[in-house]
């Protein structure tokens, strides 16, 4: 039998388009935010994610990196203040969801600690990050594929 090679994307991205955030603020406007730019899907049970960001957006106000064991425990706090089930809090996977962010441009690693990239404001990081660089070099890629489909 043939080995198929796996085509794997060198980047990617999900983008969804939901209600204006008139009334949300808290954890519910991470929690959109993150379903908006594909670091949740829709339905998942396990939205640690929204936590961890939430936890370094906290911290940006103050200026102040983390290390994955400090936010680990600011994680299990926050979820046991809103009621919520500790699911998706192992170490490994809160530095999983560090990883994902990192990929995102939302967050960098500085000596084994983390903050909101450069302490900048996340609409700011959007457009410079994602939308002038990340996202306009996929743009860029595809239309590549559909000059050469012609």
């Amino acid at each position: 039998m043939a080995t198929v090679a796996k085509d794997n994307p060198l980047n990617e991205i999900t983008l969804r388009r939901y209600e204006k955030p008139y009334e949300l603020e808290g954890r519910e406007l991470i929690k959109k935010l993150c379903l908006s730019v594909g670091l949740l899907q829709p339905g998942d049970s396990r939205d640690v994610v929204v936590d961890v960001l939430m936890i370094l957006l906290e911290a940006k106000k103050k200026k102040k990196e983390l290390d994955s064991k400090v936010i680990e425990d600011l994680v299990i706090k926050l979820r046991k203040k809103e009621k919520l089930p500790l699911k998706g809090i192992a170490s490994s996977n809160i530095r999983r969801q560090l990883k994902r962010l990192r990929d995102l441009f939302l967050v960098e690693k500085i000596n084994n600690n983390y903050r909101i990239n450069e302490f900048e404001d996340l609409n700011i990081i959007f457009e410079k990050r994602i939308e002038q660089f990340y996202l306009a070099n996929i743009l860029e890629r595809v239309r590549e594929y559909f000059n050469a489909a012609k």
